[in-house]
């Protein structure tokens, strides 16, 4: 199965998943919740690329969407630690869950491995419009990350992040059971949030490779 077939209802059915409310994940909750200081430098840049959103969010297909915003926003993460894990784009990976072969192309993925990624821990997925021609985006995030949990052999939560133009949702993966957050909108004062979250994400998996 390719990711970009997939959609929720069939993942839930085919995979017995259970879809759980963010606030009911405790592992999301606390990913969401986590504290990480933002500069003044940090601020200031995050405001220059609020006004190019605003500006041109509309107008924007996928692939300038990722160059003009997403992109900057993982740089300023700086997702690449002691050549021990590294951000990714578009590095196939495949896998078997539940007897079902699986591969696809995520958008982004942050796995260990410095120049080809090794086992995944967080996968992205991201197109512009809420209705794509190109599948839904949010299934096809969960998709790589259930191949990630078993490229993992189950160890770890996953976690994932989905963006549908200026709307950020951030998801996370443990067995059977999945959580999306509500949206983040990058063009109001969550803009904060995200890079906030990102920065926790980065902890979290320094903490995993120590």
């Amino acid at each position: 199965m390719l990711f970009t077939e997939c959609t929720l209802e069939d993942l839930d059915k085919r995979l017995k998943l259970k879809s759980l409310p963010f606030n009911k994940m405790p592992i999301l909750q606390t990913w969401l919740n986590g504290t990480s200081e933002i500069s003044e430098d940090e601020q200031k840049y995050l405001l220059i690329l609020q006004e190019y959103l605003l500006e041109d969010v509309e107008n924007w297909n996928e692939q300038e969407l990722a160059m003009h915003f997403i992109g900057p926003m993982f740089t300023l993460v700086q997702f690449s630690y002691e050549r021990k894990f590294n951000l990714f784009a578009e590095r196939p990976i495949s896998g078997v869950v539940d007897s079902i072969e699986m591969n696809g192309r995520p958008d982004g993925m942050i796995a260990t491995g410095y120049r080809e990624p090794d086992k995944p821990y967080f996968c992205f997925q991201e197109y512009k419009k809420d209705k794509d021609p190109n599948g839904d985006a949010t299934a096809q995030a969960l998709a790589a990350m259930l191949v990630a949990q078993e490229l993992n052999e189950h160890q770890f939560p996953v976690y994932g992040c989905c963006v549908r133009g200026r709307h950020w949702y951030f998801m996370a993966l443990q067995g059977k059971e999945y959580s999306i957050s509500d949206s983040y909108t990058a063009t109001k004062n969550e803009i904060y949030d995200i890079l906030r979250i990102l920065k926790v994400l980065k902890q979290m998996l320094i903490e995993r490779v120590k």
